[in-house]
């Protein structure tokens, strides 16, 4: 296990899964630019190990992540506005173009791009404590970035609540809504989500990558599209020694060996 420990977030190392917490536990996890800076390069330098396969994000002390640092969202000019929210743009779209899984680790509030990051990770598992709420129209700034993911996850109607009201909803709530996976009781919440990182993890790594790019690929596509552009993705699947390994081990009823 190694640790590494940068000014907002760590990110610790355990075999083939990468532990990524957020690490402002006295401002509720906010998402300053240098944090998102950070968290972005982070999960590019994850992204380009192939010894890792799947990545766990949490967020250290109670909350998930409050959002934006609301600290360095007043009275400034449009240029730092605009980077701000490039970056974080550029945040989101990063979980999205790494090959490894993203997991969000809920074990407290997760609000406006806090919430959007759970939106914008490809699994996420909730404490029962885990609340999510999208709040910026009670502060007079829409969460208008966060509506992105978040209506990608659970859909036009139920985003809309949230965000024109800023009401919470709790963890049961976002399991019925597609928001998160699962809900767990909070002593269990590290182990269950290393538990999916680690099923994950036990498949081929190239192959986990070729299915999440394509699932990104053909989600916003026409049906038609969709097909068009999943059989080309199949076929050349196909051909990889992954696929070889994998069907002959299972036709052979033996586990299967992924290269390193």
């Amino acid at each position: 296990m190694t640790l590494t420990t940068h000014t907002h977030i760590t990110v610790e190392r355990d075999g083939d899964v990468a532990t990524v917490s957020l690490n402002r536990p006295e401002k509720r996890n906010a998402l300053s630019l240098e944090m998102m800076r950070e968290l972005s390069e982070a999960l590019a330098a994850i992204g380009a190990d192939t010894a890792i396969r799947a990545i766990v994000l949490r967020g250290e002390g109670p909350a998930f992540s409050a959002g934006h640092d609301l600290g360095e969202l007043l009275d400034r000019d449009v240029e730092t506005y605009r980077t701000i929210f490039d970056t974080c743009v550029g945040l989101m779209a990063r979980i999205v173009a790494i090959p490894q899984p993203v997991i969000a680790q809920v074990g407290g509030v997760a609000t406006a791009a806090g919430c959007q990051l759970v939106a914008a990770c490809d699994l996420a598992v909730a404490s029962t404590r885990a609340t999510f709420a999208t709040p910026g129209v009670r502060i007079g700034l829409f969460c208008s970035t966060p509506m992105v993911a978040l209506t990608r996850a659970i859909g036009r109607k139920r985003a809309m609540e949230m965000l024109l009201t800023g009401d919470p909803i709790d963890a049961q709530t976002a399991l019925a809504w597609g928001l998160v996976n699962h809900v767990v009781p909070p002593e269990n919440l590290h182990d269950a989500t290393l538990a999916l990182a680690r099923k994950i993890a036990s498949a081929s790594r190239s192959v986990v990558a070729i299915g999440k790019a394509a699932f990104y690929e053909q989600i916003e596509l026409d049906q038609a599209r969709a097909y068009a552009h999943t059989k080309e993705v199949m076929t050349s699947n196909a051909l990889a020694a992954d696929a070889r390994e994998g069907i002959s081990a299972f036709l052979e009823k033996r586990p299967p060996k992924w290269p390193l």
